[in-house]
Protein backbone atom coordinates (compact mmCIF):
# COMPACT_ATOMS: atom_id res chain seq x y z
CA UNK A 1 0.00 0.00 0.00
CA UNK A 2 2.97 1.88 -0.52
CA UNK A 3 1.97 5.49 -1.95
CA UNK A 4 -1.26 5.90 -0.06
CA UNK A 5 -1.84 9.51 1.89
CA UNK A 6 -3.03 9.22 5.56
CA UNK A 7 -5.92 9.83 6.37
CA UNK A 8 -8.35 9.12 9.67
CA UNK A 9 -11.67 7.37 9.97
CA UNK A 10 -13.21 10.56 11.15
CA UNK A 11 -12.02 12.49 7.85
CA UNK A 12 -13.42 9.62 5.97
CA UNK A 13 -16.32 9.77 7.64
CA UNK A 14 -17.03 13.35 6.97
CA UNK A 15 -17.55 12.51 2.92
CA UNK A 16 -20.85 10.66 3.50
CA UNK A 17 -22.24 13.50 4.60
CA UNK A 18 -22.22 15.33 1.40
CA UNK A 19 -22.57 12.46 -1.24
CA UNK A 20 -24.08 13.52 -4.71
CA UNK A 21 -27.80 12.29 -5.50
CA UNK A 22 -28.77 10.74 -8.86
CA UNK A 23 -29.00 12.95 -12.24
CA UNK A 24 -32.53 12.54 -12.32
CA UNK A 25 -32.70 14.91 -15.51
CA UNK A 26 -30.19 12.19 -17.38
CA UNK A 27 -32.46 9.40 -16.10
CA UNK A 28 -35.41 10.91 -17.50
CA UNK A 29 -33.50 11.35 -21.11
CA UNK A 30 -32.65 7.94 -20.72
CA UNK A 31 -36.11 7.00 -19.57
CA UNK A 32 -37.36 8.72 -23.42
CA UNK A 33 -35.33 7.06 -25.23
CA UNK A 34 -36.39 4.10 -24.18
CA UNK A 35 -39.84 4.97 -25.30
CA UNK A 36 -38.69 5.50 -28.31
CA UNK A 37 -36.96 2.35 -29.51
CA UNK A 38 -38.19 0.24 -32.23
CA UNK A 39 -39.45 -2.14 -29.34
CA UNK A 40 -42.58 -2.58 -27.35
CA UNK A 41 -42.56 -0.44 -24.25
CA UNK A 42 -40.72 -2.81 -21.90
CA UNK A 43 -39.83 -5.32 -23.70
CA UNK A 44 -36.31 -5.69 -22.99
CA UNK A 45 -37.44 -6.22 -19.10
CA UNK A 46 -35.08 -5.41 -16.39
CA UNK A 47 -32.14 -4.20 -19.14
CA UNK A 48 -34.16 -1.06 -19.25
CA UNK A 49 -34.30 -0.34 -15.52
CA UNK A 50 -30.47 -1.24 -15.37
CA UNK A 51 -29.62 1.28 -18.13
CA UNK A 52 -31.65 4.13 -16.21
CA UNK A 53 -29.64 3.15 -13.18
CA UNK A 54 -26.69 3.40 -15.06
CA UNK A 55 -27.51 7.17 -16.76
CA UNK A 56 -28.59 8.40 -13.47
CA UNK A 57 -25.26 7.97 -11.39
CA UNK A 58 -23.56 8.23 -14.47
CA UNK A 59 -24.93 11.80 -14.95
CA UNK A 60 -24.44 11.46 -18.80
CA UNK A 61 -26.99 10.59 -21.63
CA UNK A 62 -25.79 8.94 -23.74
CA UNK A 63 -24.00 6.64 -21.71
CA UNK A 64 -20.53 5.75 -21.47
CA UNK A 65 -19.48 2.64 -20.95
CA UNK A 66 -16.08 2.40 -22.70
CA UNK A 67 -13.54 1.71 -19.82
CA UNK A 68 -14.58 0.01 -16.90
CA UNK A 69 -12.44 -1.46 -14.18
CA UNK A 70 -12.31 -4.84 -12.14
CA UNK A 71 -10.37 -3.77 -9.18
CA UNK A 72 -9.48 -7.17 -7.01
CA UNK A 73 -8.05 -5.96 -3.46
CA UNK A 74 -5.81 -9.07 -1.61
CA UNK A 75 -5.43 -9.31 2.06
CA UNK A 76 -4.47 -11.98 4.35
CA UNK A 77 -6.23 -12.60 7.44
CA UNK A 78 -4.90 -13.04 11.03
CA UNK A 79 -8.00 -15.49 11.87
CA UNK A 80 -6.75 -18.04 9.33
CA UNK A 81 -4.89 -19.87 11.75
CA UNK A 82 -7.70 -20.91 13.47
CA UNK A 83 -7.87 -23.49 10.62
CA UNK A 84 -10.90 -22.07 9.02
CA UNK A 85 -10.31 -22.47 5.48
CA UNK A 86 -10.19 -25.38 3.42
CA UNK A 87 -6.92 -23.54 1.82
CA UNK A 88 -3.65 -22.05 3.75
CA UNK A 89 -3.14 -18.35 3.90
CA UNK A 90 -0.41 -18.33 1.78
CA UNK A 91 -2.93 -19.33 -1.50
CA UNK A 92 -3.58 -15.49 -1.75
CA UNK A 93 -0.31 -14.62 -2.26
CA UNK A 94 0.17 -17.51 -4.83
CA UNK A 95 -3.58 -16.44 -6.43
CA UNK A 96 -2.13 -13.28 -6.37
CA UNK A 97 0.44 -14.29 -8.67
CA UNK A 98 -1.99 -16.32 -11.10
CA UNK A 99 -3.62 -13.33 -11.37
CA UNK A 100 -0.68 -11.52 -12.76
CA UNK A 101 -0.08 -14.22 -15.19
CA UNK A 102 -3.60 -13.89 -16.62
CA UNK A 103 -4.39 -17.97 -15.39
CA UNK A 104 -7.18 -16.76 -13.00
CA UNK A 105 -11.23 -17.12 -14.21
CA UNK A 106 -11.19 -13.58 -13.78
CA UNK A 107 -8.48 -12.53 -16.30
CA UNK A 108 -10.67 -14.57 -18.93
CA UNK A 109 -13.42 -12.68 -18.01
CA UNK A 110 -12.24 -9.60 -18.07
CA UNK A 111 -10.56 -10.67 -21.77
CA UNK A 112 -14.29 -11.53 -22.83
CA UNK A 113 -15.81 -8.49 -21.77
CA UNK A 114 -13.42 -6.06 -22.62
CA UNK A 115 -12.69 -5.10 -19.25
CA UNK A 116 -9.53 -3.79 -17.50
CA UNK A 117 -8.67 -5.97 -14.34
CA UNK A 118 -6.03 -4.46 -11.36
CA UNK A 119 -4.79 -6.31 -8.80
CA UNK A 120 -4.59 -4.54 -6.04
CA UNK A 121 -1.72 -6.39 -3.05
CA UNK A 122 -2.28 -5.13 0.70
CA UNK A 123 0.57 -6.01 2.83
CA UNK A 124 -0.06 -9.76 2.08
CA UNK A 125 2.87 -10.25 4.47
CA UNK A 126 1.12 -8.66 7.46
CA UNK A 127 -2.02 -9.85 7.97
CA UNK A 128 -4.52 -8.13 10.09
CA UNK A 129 -4.46 -9.47 13.86
CA UNK A 130 -6.13 -12.43 15.26
CA UNK A 131 -9.78 -10.74 15.67
CA UNK A 132 -10.86 -13.09 18.21
CA UNK A 133 -8.13 -11.49 20.48
CA UNK A 134 -7.63 -7.81 19.12
CA UNK A 135 -9.53 -5.67 16.58
CA UNK A 136 -8.18 -6.63 13.02
CA UNK A 137 -6.72 -3.62 12.11
CA UNK A 138 -5.73 -0.31 14.07
CA UNK A 139 -7.58 3.00 13.07
CA UNK A 140 -4.34 3.82 10.83
CA UNK A 141 -4.16 0.49 8.84
CA UNK A 142 -8.24 0.64 8.47
CA UNK A 143 -8.02 3.95 7.15
CA UNK A 144 -5.22 3.57 5.19
CA UNK A 145 -6.62 0.44 3.57
CA UNK A 146 -9.81 2.50 3.15
CA UNK A 147 -8.02 5.38 1.01
CA UNK A 148 -5.82 3.22 -0.46
CA UNK A 149 -9.36 1.72 -2.31
CA UNK A 150 -10.32 4.91 -3.24
CA UNK A 151 -7.33 4.87 -5.28
CA UNK A 152 -8.55 2.44 -8.00
CA UNK A 153 -11.62 4.69 -9.41
CA UNK A 154 -9.72 7.36 -11.36
CA UNK A 155 -11.07 9.70 -13.72
CA UNK A 156 -11.90 8.26 -16.75
CA UNK A 157 -13.33 5.24 -15.37
CA UNK A 158 -16.96 4.61 -17.03
CA UNK A 159 -17.63 1.64 -14.49
CA UNK A 160 -16.19 -0.54 -11.19
CA UNK A 161 -16.59 -4.06 -10.56
CA UNK A 162 -15.52 -4.72 -6.74
CA UNK A 163 -13.87 -8.10 -5.77
CA UNK A 164 -11.99 -9.74 -3.67
CA UNK A 165 -9.27 -12.10 -2.64
CA UNK A 166 -8.02 -13.30 1.10
CA UNK A 167 -7.72 -16.56 2.52
CA UNK A 168 -10.49 -16.56 6.23
CA UNK A 169 -12.67 -13.47 4.63
CA UNK A 170 -15.75 -14.87 4.41
CA UNK A 171 -15.45 -15.43 8.41
CA UNK A 172 -14.41 -11.87 8.56
CA UNK A 173 -17.91 -11.31 6.31
CA UNK A 174 -19.73 -13.27 8.22
CA UNK A 175 -18.85 -11.37 11.67
CA UNK A 176 -19.41 -8.19 9.96
CA UNK A 177 -22.68 -9.13 9.02
CA UNK A 178 -23.56 -10.62 12.33
CA UNK A 179 -22.34 -7.22 14.31
CA UNK A 180 -24.85 -5.19 12.32
CA UNK A 181 -27.65 -6.66 11.22
CA UNK A 182 -28.07 -9.37 14.17
CA UNK A 183 -28.87 -12.95 14.34
CA UNK A 184 -26.41 -15.93 15.30
CA UNK A 185 -23.24 -16.57 13.87
CA UNK A 186 -24.20 -19.78 12.39
CA UNK A 187 -27.28 -17.69 10.51
CA UNK A 188 -24.32 -15.79 8.73
CA UNK A 189 -21.83 -18.45 8.16
CA UNK A 190 -20.99 -20.62 5.22
CA UNK A 191 -18.63 -23.31 3.70
CA UNK A 192 -16.77 -20.40 2.07
CA UNK A 193 -13.60 -22.32 -0.06
CA UNK A 194 -15.55 -25.75 0.92
CA UNK A 195 -15.44 -26.34 4.49
CA UNK A 196 -17.65 -28.93 6.39
CA UNK A 197 -18.18 -30.54 9.25
CA UNK A 198 -15.40 -29.88 12.13
CA UNK A 199 -14.07 -27.10 10.24
CA UNK A 200 -17.29 -25.29 9.43
CA UNK A 201 -17.55 -25.82 13.16
CA UNK A 202 -14.17 -23.72 13.65
CA UNK A 203 -15.33 -20.44 11.47
CA UNK A 204 -18.91 -20.42 13.38
CA UNK A 205 -16.38 -20.20 16.64
CA UNK A 206 -14.35 -17.72 15.64
CA UNK A 207 -16.94 -15.40 14.68
CA UNK A 208 -18.21 -16.04 17.97
CA UNK A 209 -15.38 -15.51 19.48
CA UNK A 210 -14.62 -12.12 17.61
CA UNK A 211 -18.20 -11.22 18.64
CA UNK A 212 -17.28 -11.60 22.47
CA UNK A 213 -14.09 -9.92 22.11
CA UNK A 214 -15.40 -6.73 21.11
CA UNK A 215 -18.63 -6.55 22.34
CA UNK A 216 -19.71 -3.22 23.38
CA UNK A 217 -17.68 -1.62 20.96
CA UNK A 218 -19.64 -2.48 17.36
CA UNK A 219 -22.15 0.37 17.39
CA UNK A 220 -19.88 2.04 14.93
CA UNK A 221 -19.97 0.69 11.56
CA UNK A 222 -16.45 1.86 10.64
CA UNK A 223 -15.36 0.49 14.08
CA UNK A 224 -17.12 -2.77 13.18
CA UNK A 225 -14.80 -3.03 9.97
CA UNK A 226 -12.36 -1.74 12.00
CA UNK A 227 -12.21 -4.67 14.46
CA UNK A 228 -13.51 -7.47 12.27
CA UNK A 229 -12.60 -6.75 8.59
CA UNK A 230 -9.72 -6.72 6.38
CA UNK A 231 -7.50 -5.17 4.57
CA UNK A 232 -8.88 -5.56 1.29
CA UNK A 233 -12.59 -5.20 2.82
CA UNK A 234 -11.72 -2.15 4.44
CA UNK A 235 -10.47 -1.32 0.71
CA UNK A 236 -13.53 -1.88 -0.70
CA UNK A 237 -15.83 0.53 1.33
CA UNK A 238 -13.08 3.48 0.13
CA UNK A 239 -13.72 2.43 -3.16
CA UNK A 240 -17.16 2.89 -2.93
CA UNK A 241 -17.16 6.55 -1.32
CA UNK A 242 -14.41 7.45 -4.41
CA UNK A 243 -17.24 5.66 -6.68
CA UNK A 244 -20.33 7.74 -5.35
CA UNK A 245 -18.18 10.76 -5.37
CA UNK A 246 -16.67 10.34 -9.05
CA UNK A 247 -20.22 9.51 -10.57
CA UNK A 248 -18.73 5.84 -11.09
CA UNK A 249 -21.67 3.30 -11.09
CA UNK A 250 -20.52 0.05 -9.26
CA UNK A 251 -20.96 -3.85 -9.72
CA UNK A 252 -20.33 -5.36 -6.24
CA UNK A 253 -19.33 -8.94 -6.42
CA UNK A 254 -20.15 -11.50 -3.85
CA UNK A 255 -20.89 -12.50 -0.03
CA UNK A 256 -17.83 -11.10 1.30
CA UNK A 257 -17.45 -7.49 -1.30
CA UNK A 258 -21.41 -7.05 -0.18
CA UNK A 259 -20.65 -7.26 3.17
CA UNK A 260 -17.99 -4.94 3.00
CA UNK A 261 -20.14 -2.45 1.02
CA UNK A 262 -22.68 -3.05 4.16
CA UNK A 263 -21.17 -1.27 6.13
CA UNK A 264 -21.48 2.21 4.45
CA UNK A 265 -25.46 1.08 4.26
CA UNK A 266 -25.49 1.13 7.93
CA UNK A 267 -24.50 4.77 8.11
CA UNK A 268 -26.73 5.95 5.51
CA UNK A 269 -29.11 3.83 3.74
CA UNK A 270 -28.55 5.60 0.34
CA UNK A 271 -24.96 5.09 0.57
CA UNK A 272 -25.07 2.33 -2.10
CA UNK A 273 -28.18 3.47 -4.44
CA UNK A 274 -25.10 3.65 -7.05
CA UNK A 275 -24.26 0.50 -6.77
CA UNK A 276 -26.01 -3.03 -7.96
CA UNK A 277 -25.17 -6.36 -6.78
CA UNK A 278 -23.88 -8.67 -10.01
CA UNK A 279 -24.76 -12.03 -8.75
CA UNK A 280 -25.77 -13.84 -5.70
CA UNK A 281 -23.38 -16.31 -4.30
CA UNK A 282 -23.76 -19.86 -3.49
CA UNK A 283 -22.23 -18.86 0.21
CA UNK A 284 -25.96 -19.39 1.84
CA UNK A 285 -25.94 -15.92 3.92
CA UNK A 286 -25.41 -13.79 0.84
CA UNK A 287 -29.38 -13.55 0.05
CA UNK A 288 -30.04 -12.65 3.74
CA UNK A 289 -27.23 -9.66 3.51
CA UNK A 290 -29.06 -8.26 0.31
CA UNK A 291 -32.67 -8.40 2.49
CA UNK A 292 -30.67 -6.70 4.50
CA UNK A 293 -29.76 -3.63 2.63
CA UNK A 294 -32.33 -3.84 0.29
CA UNK A 295 -30.61 -5.35 -2.90
CA UNK A 296 -31.58 -7.83 -5.80
CA UNK A 297 -28.74 -9.43 -7.32
CA UNK A 298 -28.52 -9.05 -11.34
CA UNK A 299 -27.50 -12.78 -12.10
CA UNK A 300 -27.67 -16.13 -9.86
CA UNK A 301 -25.41 -18.55 -11.37
CA UNK A 302 -24.38 -20.68 -8.30
CA UNK A 303 -21.02 -18.73 -8.15
CA UNK A 304 -19.08 -18.26 -4.96
CA UNK A 305 -15.34 -18.11 -6.44
CA UNK A 306 -15.15 -14.16 -5.12
CA UNK A 307 -12.23 -12.15 -7.10
CA UNK A 308 -15.00 -9.98 -8.76
CA UNK A 309 -16.21 -12.95 -11.04
CA UNK A 310 -19.73 -12.16 -10.51
CA UNK A 311 -19.37 -8.83 -11.33
CA UNK A 312 -18.13 -9.08 -14.22
CA UNK A 313 -20.67 -11.23 -15.66
CA UNK A 314 -23.36 -8.94 -14.64
CA UNK A 315 -20.91 -6.00 -16.26
CA UNK A 316 -22.04 -8.34 -19.84
CA UNK A 317 -25.33 -7.37 -19.02
CA UNK A 318 -25.03 -4.37 -18.02
CA UNK A 319 -22.94 -3.92 -21.75
CA UNK A 320 -25.77 -5.45 -23.61
CA UNK A 321 -28.16 -3.23 -21.89
CA UNK A 322 -26.37 -0.40 -22.48
CA UNK A 323 -25.29 -1.18 -26.32
CA UNK A 324 -29.00 -1.75 -27.36
CA UNK A 325 -29.89 1.95 -25.55
CA UNK A 326 -27.56 3.37 -27.55
CA UNK A 327 -27.60 1.53 -30.59
CA UNK A 328 -31.24 0.73 -31.51
CA UNK A 329 -33.12 2.97 -33.61
CA UNK A 330 -35.69 5.25 -33.04
CA UNK A 331 -39.45 4.45 -34.40
CA UNK A 332 -39.07 7.52 -36.01
CA UNK A 333 -35.40 7.14 -37.18
CA UNK A 334 -36.64 3.12 -38.49
CA UNK A 335 -40.31 4.31 -40.19
CA UNK A 336 -41.71 1.89 -38.24
CA UNK A 337 -45.18 2.13 -37.55
CA UNK A 338 -45.79 2.99 -33.67
CA UNK A 339 -48.12 0.91 -31.52
CA UNK A 340 -51.85 1.93 -32.44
Amino acid sequence: MNGTTDASLDEIRTLLNNLPPPDDAAAAAAAAREKALTKPEGSLGLLEGLTEWFVSWQGLHPPRLERPRVAVFAGNHGIAQHDISAYPAEVTAQMVANFQAGGGAINQLCQLYDSELRIYEMALDQPTADFTKTPALSEQECARAMTYGMMAVEDGIDAVCLGEMGIGNTTSAAALCCAMFGGEARDWTGPGTGVSDSALTRKINTVIAGLDCHHGHLDDPFEVMRRLGGHELAAIVGAVIAARIGRVPVILDGYAATAAAAVLHKIDSKALDHCIVGHLSAEPAHGRLLECIDKSPLLELGMRLGEASGAVMALGVLRGAITCHTGMASFTEAQVSRKL
